[in-house]
Parts: structure tokens; C-alpha cells; sequence
């Protein structure tokens, strides 16, 4: 199994991430075609830098007029240039000297440039996932609806560029299972379009929620809203470093350079050291019976469970006390997400309990492998004990899209998706 492993004792944003993908070889092109298909005139500088005398890859996110932007992500000198939103009416934030290059945009804009650009549908989707955490965060903060949500001048195009090209470098290197560290936040106090705060500021802190952090030296900000966007639309197992076979390191840095502290995301790629056993791991369970929710609020619940980390949910059918028709709802999750599963089930639900319990689960290892079809490239998701290969299924999504794009049931792209992975093993 192909994993990857995000070691944020310098906490991480947009520009870190983007140089440590690079650094741990995903084709630049990957990163520049995806720039270019917003057709925002911007556009990516790539250089090695020395961050501690640790050779590092930092990016810069360049302007219509080529001239180098403050990086919404970067740990800048200013959190109004990396914030991320404000609420449109706001005061701008004291950061003024890049304003008449770009207009603010809302999440409805932002959704509309990227769903327009030539990108995948899978890098769209992680793309928009993570812009739509960052509104939500802001929404949250300023007590309004996340669509008045008002990403600021300075870091609407910056902000769009680094998560855009983030999720198609995620995509690129193909990994079947991310893993990161807990997040370094920094210390001391950042200035922000919501006035002075210690960190992490307002968004960030929100966007980490539920997440293992803590603060650390130097005594700056160094975890951005970007940084915390993409890390929660990753959706991360985060822990130790798992047992793997490390292939490629990547080293990002960051704009500062502070005297004895590598400011640098280290990204590690490589196979998991159980990927030739059957694998298994501890999973938390979640489960309510409810018998006096509205079915659709049910529906949401499960749907937004999985949205916020959750490994699988179940809605069984269940007949409770005095013969009153129930649902039975089973989350099963990583150890570290329950926190947050729990908070959110006992707020969404009309439950005045959960029942929580620690539990092992075997797993045949995942791969994935790409076949063509008359109707574009599906992805066959195939389960391995071993090296002996007991399932392969195309991936629904893949196929849903393929249909929806050529006009056919989604049957037949599964039909032929699985003839074409027989026919490639056969030769």
C-alpha cells in the first residue's frame, strides 16, 4: 500500500506543502498546467532554498504582472496577507499594497473558476472541499452565512493558486493512505483582519479542531488557514510515523528563516511496511439508536460523518422500546477522530447518549491501478492478501462521472471497466 507521511513540526501551509510535493518528485508540470487551466494569470516560481542548511524547495505564487505576491499561505510578516476571508463590508486588513491587483471573491466565485478549469474531476473536488472548509471556518467566526463569506484582495488569487495546485499534486503520487504528525501551531501573537490574536489565529484555530496540535518554538505563526484547509481535506491518520518503506523525501519551506529552527514541511512516500500482510489496526465505534429524528436530518448526519473523517456508517433499521421503529447509527472511526465524531453526533442528533467502544478490523491491502475504457480512465480498487489479489472493483465515482460525461448508464462503464482490467492481467 502506497502511503505518505506529512511531519509538521513547523507546522505547514500552502507553499510549504507545494514545495515539499515537489521536493519528493511530482512532475512540476503537474503543478504548472494545473495554474494555468484557472486562467487567472498567475503562475508558480520554483527555487532551492536553505532553510537551517536543509536544501529545501520554496514556491513562489506570482501575479498577472509577474511580480512576486505575499504568499496567502506563507508565514509572512502579516496575517492580513494569509487569513484567508472576511465578511464583505469589513475593514481590509492593514495589509493594503496589493489590493488593486485583484478582487475579492466569494465561495460561489471561487467554486464557479475551478469547476470551469480543465482540471480532473477528483482535483476539482478536493480543491473545492478544501475552499469550502476554509468559508466554513470563516462563517463560523463572523456568525453569517458562509456564501457572504468575502476571501479579501490579497489573499483570494494566492489562496485559490496554492490549494488548486496542492490537490493536483495530491492526486499525482497516487497515495492510498495519508498519514501526518501532530500540528506544530507556533506561539506570540499575530495580527489579523479580526485584530490582534495569539495563535493560531481565528481560522486556523477553528480548522484544527478536533486535531492533535500543540505550540512549540519559535514564537510565530506556523500553521495558516491554507495549511489547516488542505490538511483536513486530506483527512489524515495522524500519529507516529507508520512502519513504511520510505522512497522519496520532500523538503518545503516557508518565507521565514529563523536562526536555528528548520522551517521546512518534510513529506515522506513510500510502501507500508505491512503491505504484504493482511493488515489490521484498532478502530473506535460509534453507535445511537435513534427513534425520534427526522429521516433526512438521519441522512445528513451520515453523509456529514463521512465528510468529517469517519471510515464507514451504517443506518440499520431497528425496532426500539414500546415497539416504536428506530435507526441504529454506527460510526466507526479512527481512535484519534472520535472526539470529534462524538461532539458532533450528540449535537446534530436528538440522542442523549453514545455507546463507545475500541475494536480491531482486518484489512486486505488496497492498491490502485488505472485502466483505459472507451469512455476514459477508471481507477479498479483491488484488495490484496499478500500478493494474491481476492477483489478488484472499479471506483463508482470514476464511473458515475464517466457516464455523466458520455451520456451512458453507469452499468456499462463499470461493465467495460472491469473487462478492460481482465483483459490487461490476461496479457
Amino acid at each position: 500500500m502506497r502511503i505518505a507521511y506529512l511531519d509538521c513540526f513547523a507546522g505547514i501551509s500552502g507553499d510549504m506543502f507545494l514545495g515539499a510535493l515537489l521536493d519528493a518528485g511530482v512532475d512540476p508540470s503537474v503543478l504548472h498546467d494545473a495554474v494555468a487551466s484557472l486562467n487567472l494569470g498567475a503562475s508558480l516560481k520554483v527555487e532551492k532554498v536553505d532553510r537551517s542548511g536543509i536544501s529545501s524547495t520554496k514556491v513562489f505564487v506570482l501575479d498577472e504582472t509577474h511580480a512576486e505576491a505575499e504568499s496567502h499561505s506563507s508565514h509572512a510578516e502579516h496575517h492580513a496577507a494569509q487569513s484567508g476571508a472576511h465578511t464583505h463590508g469589513h475593514d481590509h486588513t492593514p495589509e493594503k499594497k496589493h489590493e488593486h491587483h485583484h478582487h475579492g471573491r466569494h465561495l460561489s466565485s471561487i467554486r464557479k473558476i475551478i469547476g470551469s478549469s480543465s482540471l480532473s474531476d477528483k482535483v476539482k473536488q478536493t480543491a473545492i472541499h478544501a475552499f469550502e472548509l476554509l468559508g466554513a471556518s470563516e462563517a463560523r467566526i463572523h456568525n453569517v452565512d458562509v456564501e457572504k463569506i468575502h476571501f479579501h484582495e490579497v489573499g483570494a488569487i494566492d489562496a485559490i493558486v496554492d490549494i488548486v495546485a496542492a490537490s493536483a499534486g495530491i492526486h499525482s503520487l497516487d497515495i492510498d493512505r495519508w498519514f501526518c504528525s501532530s500540528l506544530n501551531v507556533g506561539g506570540g501573537m499575530v495580527d489579523c483582519a479580526h485584530g490582534r490574536f495569539p495563535v493560531p489565529a481565528p481560522a486556523t484555530a477553528d480548522l484544527l479542531r478536533g486535531l492533535p496540535t500543540y505550540s512549540a518554538d519559535p514564537q510565530m505563526e506556523l500553521v495558516t488557514p491554507t495549511g489547516a484547509a488542505l490538511v483536513r481535506a486530506l483527512n489524515p491518520s495522524f500519529g507516529t510515523q507508520p512502519p513504511m518503506r520510505i522512497q522519496r523525501i520532500g523538503y518545503g519551506a516557508g518565507t521565514r528563516d529563523p536562526k536555528g529552527f528548520p522551517n521546512i514541511l518534510r513529506l515522506s512516500v513510500g510502501e507500508s511496511e505491512t503491505a504484504s500482510k493482511l493488515g489490521t489496526d484498532a478502530v473506535t465505534v460509534l453507535e445511537t439508536a435513534l427513534d425520534d429524528l427526522n429521516p433526512q436530518i438521519t441522512a445528513h448526519v451520515a453523509e456529514q460523518a463521512l465528510q468529517q473523517g469517519a471510515l464507514d456508517v451504517m443506518l440499520t433499521p431497528v425496532v426500539m422500546k414500546k415497539g416504536r421503529p428506530g435507526t441504529l447509527l454506527t460510526v466507526l472511526c479512527d481512535p484519534d477522530k472520535a472526539p470529534a465524531l462524538e461532539s458532533f453526533i450528540l449535537r446534530e442528533t436528538s440522542t442523549l447518549g453514545i455507546r463507545i467502544r475500541q475494536e480491531q478490523r482486518s484489512c486486505l491491502n488496497r492498491r490502485h491501478q488505472s485502466v483505459e475504457t472507451p469512455f476514459g480512465a477508471i481507477r479498479i480498487k483491488r484488495g490484496l492478501l499478500a500478493e494474491e489479489e481476492l477483489n478488484a472493483t472499479p471506483e463508482f465515482e470514476d464511473c458515475r462521472a464517466a457516464a455523466a460525461a458520455h451520456n451512458v448508464p453507469v452499468k456499462r462503464v463499470v461493465q467495460s471497466a472491469i473487462a478492460a482490467y481482465h483483459a490487461s492481467n490476461s496479457k
